[in-house]
């Protein structure tokens, strides 16, 4: 028996010197790093990097955690319905006392069940949102060198289940992370690093992860089928393209009008070709392959291919027929879409992030009672407008069976009549 004791003596001996040589190992201490401008600066260039914007407005996110614990969360109403094994719990995180459970197989205590669904969400929701939280109340931003480049230390001083943890997260030249390193309560060893890889551009237009690997610990973290949308504003836009029959427009070949009797156009939308008038200058626009387009002076084509007159016809067809048909495009690409209330009623606010000459731009549609836009207001930064309202109305429905509007007011009283409309096969 004392020999037994004594070889297992000599393994717990082993085993506590291989755990001390691997701490010490790979144990590294807390970066210190600096608070201020600098910090700040590239904590913001990183949530431009990630679309931050579009995760404040997104309504709900799906994922799971190892194909384990499952998610669905309503983030704009505070609840998550989370699952996992057999159990189902719809956490309310503005209200967790009105917190209710779904399933509970094994007949365990009510508080326990919301405790256990309360520590896996805030776990497996900081593996996919972690980097959209670094503006979070009670944390703290500093500026690290790491491998001589910048990096981000956030150091959470409250909230979430282990206030006190600090991550220092790796990014490349874009301000995108790529991955971190942890000092948690948890993890007894300092400076764990965590890959956060096969990032995915979600239908709400937030950057997701979708995996991560833990090297040290030999972990990989599959974050399974990652989607986000925001269904209430997709609703509200389904109403507006039905009032303003969009169907009807999508079959639509052809569309002419003018712009405020400047400038008149002549768009054969099924093969987007515009042909784009003002003062003697006509350009035949390619906008899809400029080098195609052609210029006309006095009706007579010119052997010229004048990049800048190309270029001015661009960027008139751009503004011109937003005034047109803006409403028909809420489900383009790169536009997002949320709901606001304005004299107790839904409108629409759409930001366009790609496209057009002045991406970053964003439009609050004011709706009738049939949903029909009546007017917006203007968030054009480039212009210094900030909520400049304009009108939407005189809306016609052409030979093709589509609405679009004749007249605007905007401004100051400023009248822009759009001409005669027309819509046809």
């Amino acid at each position: 028996m004392k020999k037994f004791f004594k070889v297992l003596g000599i393994i717990l001996l082993a085993l506590i010197t291989v755990a001390v040589i691997f701490y010490f190992k790979n144990n590294e201490p807390l970066p210190k790093g600096e608070k201020g401008e600098k910090a700040e600066a590239l904590a913001i260039k990183m949530m431009g990097a990630i679309h931050k914007e579009a995760y404040d407005n997104t309504e709900l996110l799906e994922w799971s955690f190892r194909y384990q614990n499952f998610y669905k969360w309503y983030k704009q109403e505070g609840k998550v319905e989370v699952s996992w094994k057999k159990n189902k719990v719809i956490l309310n995180t503005k209200a967790p006392e009105k917190s209710e459970i779904i399933d509970n197989p094994k007949n365990e205590t009510p508080n326990k069940l919301i405790e256990k669904a309360t520590l896996l969400f805030n776990n497996d929701s900081f593996w996919l949102v972690a980097p959209f939280k670094v503006f979070d109340d009670g944390v703290e931003r500093r500026l690290v060198k790491h491998n001589d480049k910048d990096a981000l230390l956030v150091t959470y001083a409250s909230g979430g289940s282990t206030p006190g943890d600090s991550y220092l997260w790796i990014l490349d030249d874009t301000g995108f992370p790529t991955a971190f390193k942890m000092w948690t309560s948890i993890i007894p060893i300092g400076g764990v690093s965590a890959t956060w890889e096969q990032w995915k551009e979600t239908k709400a237009g937030i950057k997701l992860p979708t995996y991560h690997k833990v090297p040290l610990f030999g972990l990989e973290i599959d974050m399974g089928d990652v989607k986000t949308s925001t269904p209430t504003a997709d609703a509200l836009a389904n109403k507006i393209l039905k009032a303003i029959k969009h169907e009807a427009y999508k079959k639509t070949n052809h569309l002419e009008w003018s712009f405020g009797r400047r400038r008149s156009y002549k768009w054969n939308k099924k093969d987007h070709i515009a042909e784009v008038s003002w003062d003697t200058t006509k350009v035949v626009l390619h906008p899809n392959a400029l080098e195609k387009s052609t210029i006309y002076f006095n009706d007579k084509l010119s052997d010229a291919k004048d990049k800048a007159i190309i270029k001015k016809a661009e960027d008139y067809f751009n503004n011109d027929s937003f005034w047109l048909v803006a409403p028909h495009k809420l489900f383009e690409r790169g536009i997002l879409r949320s709901v606001q209330k304005v004299d107790g009623k839904d409108a629409l606010l759409v930001k366009y992030t790609t496209g057009g000459t002045t991406p970053g731009d964003s439009y609050l549609w004011i709706l009738d009672e049939n949903y029909i836009p009546k007017s917006y207001k203007m968030y054009v930064p480039s212009m210094k407008m900030d909520g400049v309202p304009s009108t939407w109305q005189d809306w016609i429905t052409t030979e093709s069976g589509t609405l679009l509007p004749t007249n605007h007011m905007f401004g100051k009283d400023r009248y822009l009549s759009m001409g005669d409309v027309k819509g046809y096969h």
